[in-house]
């Protein structure tokens, strides 16, 4: 069955939990489709472990779209969200329609993404006016990083929280149909999904929003260069990876690959022939 904005917020009434990844290619797309996953992510954080940026700013509308119309055709049921990478957005109304748009109409996406609560909310709405569905993203929002002073958790304040809270709510109000939390402190994240209808999608936010979402380097290890706290590792598929590449390297380094099974066969008297 095909994921939908309509298949998210029945799972919030019904208390089921919502499954996300991170995604930027076919081959992966499909194979967290065929597992069951009810929406993938598109993220701009494909500049950091796709790109090797040291951060999400440098990612471009045509890197977006290039990423996520591969994703796209990956996956069959789950929901694809785009994500708005830095300046596609901000700077105007018609800009974040207009990109909007874009990635929606190139890149096949069923919803787009985009950082900010109060903030970006008269995008939100000039977005869902136009029939494309937004997920909004609150707490430590990577596009903000220099603002931030770095990667740190938000709302641990007694006004930071309450900024949280009024932004999720502006957010919903707005039109967004979820709001991703991240590094918010659990209770605080607790407090959210339970004041406003719209799902919440944690990632580093406890256990009581609504889903989670991680970026797959991190939860398969595939992404050394740091591994932030909320991060669990569900399988060591790096190792798996760098071992299966040495033992290529040593197979056709001592001759042992390709072996005759590997090959393909030609007649004697053709090759003969060819002296």
């Amino acid at each position: 069955m095909k994921h939908t904005v309509s298949t998210f917020q029945k799972m919030k009434e019904e208390h089921k939990k919502i499954t996300m990844l991170t995604a930027y290619d076919y081959s992966m797309a499909k194979l967290m489709d065929d597992a069951g996953i009810h929406g993938i992510l598109v993220g701009d954080s494909l500049g950091m472990v796709m790109l090797g940026y040291e951060d999400t700013l440098s990612v471009t509308m045509e890197d977006m779209i290039h990423h996520t119309a591969a994703v796209a055709r990956g996956a069959k049921n789950a929901l694809v969200v785009g994500d708005m990478p830095f300046m596609s957005y901000q700077a105007s109304v018609y800009d974040a329609v207009v990109n909007a748009g874009r990635l929606m109409k190139e890149g096949r996406c069923q919803a787009v993404k985009l950082e900010g609560g109060a903030t970006v909310c008269q995008q939100i709405r000039a977005i869902t006016d136009a029939s494309i569905p937004v997920m909004a993203h609150i707490g430590l929002t990577p596009q903000s990083v220099n603002a931030f002073g770095g990667f740190k958790v938000q709302g641990k304040t007694e006004q930071a929280a309450k900024k949280l809270l009024a932004d999720a709510k502006a957010v919903e109000e707005a039109g967004a149909f979820a709001v991703v939390l991240e590094c918010v402190p659990d209770k605080l994240a607790a407090l959210i999904s339970k004041s406003i209808s719209i799902p919440t999608i944690g990632i580093g936010a406890g256990a009581d929003c609504d889903g989670q979402i991680l970026v797959y380097q991190d939860m398969l290890a595939m992404f050394s260069d740091f591994k932030p706290k909320f991060v669990k590792q569900f399988a060591d598929i790096g190792m798996a990876m760098k071992d299966g590449f040495s033992k290529y390297i040593e197979e056709v380094q001592t001759g042992t690959f390709p072996a005759q099974e590997h090959t393909f066969k030609i007649d004697d008297d053709i090759i003969e022939k060819l002296y």
